[in-house]
Parts: structure tokens; C-alpha cells; sequence
């Protein structure tokens, strides 16, 4: 279907948006979370790190962003995106980098940009049991690039008042605002995601605006589920239309 190369299926991100997806580069709750938290406005200048499949953008797409650029550095991700991209005739709204996002200058425009989002690795360089395949390597681990470098790339891109949206596991919600605050990234929103009431949170996604002033919201905690296991109806809207072929 629609140059399919093995292991790769169709998602649809609404009913007419389609997602090519595969093994070596899918995505889960965590970045549709993302996507939701970051909420950009339809004529904002947006750019989503380590896009991988390209979710992050394509739900932008589907709330009415006009235009988007994502930065991804294996190739057979940007392949795949690629013919998303080709797919879905999006060719004058989609921008695509296959670049190392700190080799960016040239490329994309400093100062310019309202939103950068990155899901970036959840487990830092020496830390966790490291992954088999060379892409699962660069998504869960620190092995190409450190949180410092996204911050710091980030804070390039954004122009004064810029936000930069993250998730993350909580043990690192320390490292992450330090790391923010370094790339003179302020932090200033922050909301915790746990499965259910009750149970401990198992990622955060945090906001930081560049050049503001110290001050922190947090918001209330997001639940994926209801106590019966069902979807959440704040997860619900997330989701949206969105599903698998």
C-alpha cells in the first residue's frame, strides 16, 4: 500500500491524515501528550526535535497549524517521513531536516520560532540497560547527543518569549531545569501524567519560555485512565480521531 516497505503500516491521524509507522520508528502516548501540552496557535512558527515518525507535527497538522518544520538525523526515519509527507500532498507545509540538531545554523532561521518541542531520550549516557538496534539506541538513550545540547539548540531557535516543551521521566526533572535555565530557557509550566488517581507519575511534561522571568505553574496532574481502566476523557480528546489501519 502506498510504497510500504516491510514492517511499516498505516495510522490515520484523523480521516485524512495518514502516518506511515513502523517497528524501528512508531511512537507512543507520551509524544501524542507532548503534542497536546505544547498547543500551538495556527500561525505559529513551530519545530519538533528528534521528530522520528513525524507524530508531533502531523498532530499539529490535524489542529490547524499552518506550516511546521521537524529535525530528525536517521536517515530512515526522514525516509519514512518523507513519504508521509509525499503521501498526504504536504509538501508546502512540511518542512524536513535530516540534520544533528546542533548543526543547524543555515538551516533554520534563529530567533524565529514560538514553539520547539523535543521527547528526547528518557535515559541519560551510563545510565539504564542500552537497546539492541541502532534506532532504538538514539530514541531511548543519550548516545548522540545530551539534554544540555537540545536546550541549548532550542534556545537558538526560539525568538524572546519562545516556549520549548519537553516530556520526560521524573527522575530527571531536576537535570531538566537546570538544563533550561542554563540555555536561558526559563521554566514555567509544568504538569505531571500518572495511569490513574492514585498511582505515582511516570512522566512530566514541562514548558520554559525563553528570556522570562522566574515563575512556576503546576498544573493538575493528567490521568491516562479512569479508575475502571478506561481512557480518561482528557485522554480522549487527545486521541481525537485518530487510528491504527
Amino acid at each position: 500500500m502506498q510504497n510500504l516497505k516491510a514492517s511499516e503500516h498505516i495510522e490515520y491521524i484523523d480521516g485524512s491524515l495518514k502516518l506511515v509507522v513502523s517497528d524501528s520508528h512508531t511512537f507512543g502516548t507520551d509524544a501524542l501528550l507532548l503534542a497536546a501540552f505544547s498547543a500551538p496557535k495556527r500561525k505559529h512558527t513551530v519545530c519538533d526535535f528528534g521528530t522520528g515518525c513525524g507524530i508531533i507535527p502531523f498532530y499539529w497538522l490535524r489542529e490547524g497549524v499552518e506550516k511546521v518544520h521537524a529535525v530528525e538525523i536517521q536517515p530512515l526515519a526522514c525516509d519514512q517521513l518523507t513519504r508521509s509527507i509525499e503521501m498526504n500532498s504536504l509538501g508546502e507545509r512540511f518542512f524536513l531536516y535530516n540534520s544533528d540538531l546542533r548543526e543547524l545554523k543555515g538551516k533554520l532561521e534563529a530567533g524565529a520560532f514560538d514553539l520547539v518541542t523535543m521527547n528526547p531520550p528518557y535515559t541519560a549516557e551510563g545510565h539504564g540497560i542500552i537497546s539492541e538496534t541502532a534506532a532504538d539506541k538514539i530514541a531511548r538513550h543519550e548516545t548522540s547527543l545530551e539534554l544540555t545540547d537540545v536546550f541549548l539548540s532550542a534556545s537558538r531557535l526560539l525568538k524572546f518569549g519562545g516556549r520549548m516543551c519537553i516530556c520526560l521521566r521524573p527522575e530527571r526533572l531536576t537535570e531538566a531545569m537546570a538544563g533550561m535555565r542554563e540555555a536561558k530557557i526559563e521554566p514555567k509550566r509544568l504538569r505531571f501524567v500518572s495511569q490513574r488517581d492514585g498511582k505515582a507519575p511516570w512522566l512530566f511534561l514541562l514548558e520554559g519560555k525563553k528570556g522570562r522571568n522566574p515563575g512556576l505553574t503546576v498544573e493538575k496532574e493528567l490521568h491516562i485512565e479512569n479508575p475502571d481502566g478506561t481512557p480518561s476523557e482528557e485522554m480522549l480528546k487527545i486521541i481525537g480521531s485518530y487510528k491504527k489501519d
